[in-house]
């Protein structure tokens, strides 16, 4: 099966990177009790068009070279969006509301 996250990526050059940063864990995905999955505060921001892909990893390695420093700070520091706009989206994120499906 291909994935979908790398098979449009003729301009990184390093494939193995992109794998290891939008792969699943050996383990699986983590789900919460009641069945729903968290969302990272990265794939919100790529499924809210403030980042694309491409920008999110640059943003990830970006982070993984400077530990202790957010993921919305690597974006802003790249130049892929305002401060104020990270800002915003994770206070979106952290007010989204969840339902209760009985």
């Amino acid at each position: 099966m291909v994935n979908p996250l790398i098979s449009h990526s003729s301009d990184v050059k390093n494939q193995s990177d992109l794998r290891h940063y939008f792969e699943y864990s050996p383990h699986g995905v983590a789900v919460d009790e009641d069945g729903l999955q968290e969302i990272a505060f990265g794939e919100f921001l790529v499924e809210q068009k403030v980042l694309d892909r491409y920008q999110l990893f640059r943003a990830l390695q970006m982070q993984d070279r400077l530990p202790g420093v957010r993921l919305g700070e690597c974006a802003a520091a790249l130049g892929y969006a305002t401060i104020g706009s990270i800002e915003k989206m994770f206070a979106a994120l952290t007010k989204l509301q969840t339902v209760t499906v009985d």
